[in-house]
């Protein structure tokens, strides 16, 4: 995917930084995130559940709220009002140089202000929130002992997730301001309300009274044995996958477009300028690639040699089922295990290379069915006959050029 910085002012005039994720071909939809309360666009769950909406098609936009991450302004200054207001200048920068996003999502507290935001969004058809808390004023107990020095003083430094923040009273004066049952009876889109049973910072408690108060379609989703922050990316991870075929039954999708789609025999690769991570079209089937951790990727995907594996074992069961057909023989499953290796050449007795080391692929292949010996042999024998095998094994021409 392709990951691009981008700026846009908020109402008052601070520049508000954050990133734009691009998919290989052309988005099915924009989508905005809003992280949760005192984090930042780079928190885990942020930056992978953009990743991986991005992965299934859809263009991400993550930003800083005002006064954290690399975004101006003082957070003293902030409150709930100020992250709604945030949201709706993000949405117009969309609006007016890319697309108008339909899918809005919003962790913890962004998913509170997401709620807010949404009617004001034309463009918006789905929404999600993670985490969320039923009303904005639930963030208020964060404050702690500090509540009595806010009233006295008007501001107070305060400890949150183990950070100090300068907070003043307007903050709490202006979470009371909003109310759940009116910003949800407004809303008039489709809702996913996600949770974790066990969050100890929202209790899903809360997520009961966001789903209770919607309106329909509305859907709700246990994220089970996570934690608030999703800090496992395991978590993310499915949080985005879920997310990414509730919200295809409700945007116009643009990848529909068959001009989009490579011909037969394309394949499209994109690397970003962090990691490995790739993202592959295949004939327009979306697919991703990787490294292990230690080799400096995310193992987020196959390593290409993982592909290579995959081209030989698909390719392998696909003809012996084909051959097996054609014979009428009674083969149930076939499962085609394929390892890659490179060995000394010394050891290898039937290879031409004499020295140095070879790839070596060695396939194991496990036939389920009414079989007997003659048809097992013969089945073993057709495997060499696979097309991906015949081309592995022949010479390989590969033309490389710039494109224009």
């Amino acid at each position: 995917m392709k990951t691009e910085t981008t700026e846009f002012k908020n109402p008052d005039g601070d520049t508000l930084r954050g990133y734009l994720h691009w998919p290989l071909l052309k988005p099915r939809a924009f989508a905005l995130f809003a992280h949760c309360f005192t984090c930042s666009s780079n928190s885990k769950a942020a930056v992978i559940i953009a990743r991986e909406l991005t992965q299934a098609g859809f263009a991400v936009l993550r930003f800083d709220f005002t006064g954290l991450g690399d975004s101006e302004g003082d957070f003293a200054d902030t409150n709930f009002s100020t992250n709604v207001t945030d949201l709706l200048a993000a949405a117009d920068y969309l609006a007016r140089n890319h697309g108008p996003p339909e899918v809005l999502i919003g962790h913890s507290l962004g998913g509170t202000a997401m709620l807010a935001a949404a009617p004001e969004i034309p463009s918006s058809k789905a929404v999600a929130t993670i985490g969320a808390p039923a009303e904005a004023a639930h963030v208020a107990h964060l404050l702690g002992d500090s509540r009595a020095t806010l009233e006295e003083a008007g501001e107070a430094m305060v400890d949150i997730g183990g950070r100090p923040f300068r907070v003043k009273q307007q903050f709490v004066d202006d979470l009371s301001q909003h109310e759940l049952p009116e910003s949800l009876n407004r809303l008039r889109r489709a809702l996913l309300v996600m949770h974790a049973p066990l969050d100890k910072i929202v209790s899903v408690e809360n997520a009961g009274r966001i789903f209770s108060h919607a309106l329909h379609p509305k859907s709700f989703v246990s994220l089970d044995k996570a934690d608030h922050l999703l800090s496992r990316a395991a978590d993310a991870r499915y949080a985005a996958q879920v997310l990414a075929g509730w919200a295809s039954r409700y945007i116009s999708d643009a990848a529909k477009d068959d001009s989009l789609i490579p011909e037969p025999g394309v394949v499209l690769a994109r690397t970003g300028s962090v990691g490995f991570l790739t993202e592959l079209t295949a004939s327009g089937h979306a697919l991703v690639a990787d490294e292990p951790v230690s080799v400096g990727g995310e193992d987020a995907g196959p390593s290409p040699y993982d592909l290579l594996g995959s081209a030989l074992a698909s390719c392998t069961s696909m003809t012996l089922q084909l051959y097996a057909r054609r014979k009428n023989l009674k083969l149930n499953d076939v499962t085609v295990r394929v390892e890659h290796s490179r060995i000394h050449a010394d050891d290898c007795e039937s290879c031409e290379t004499q020295s140095g080391k070879i790839d070596q692929l060695k396939r194991t292949i496990s036939l389920d069915g009414e079989l007997d010996d003659s048809s097992r042999q013969r089945l073993l024998e057709i495997a060499d006959l696979c097309p991906v095998h015949r081309t592995l094994s022949s010479e390989i021409q590969i033309l490389t050029e710039l494109a224009a």
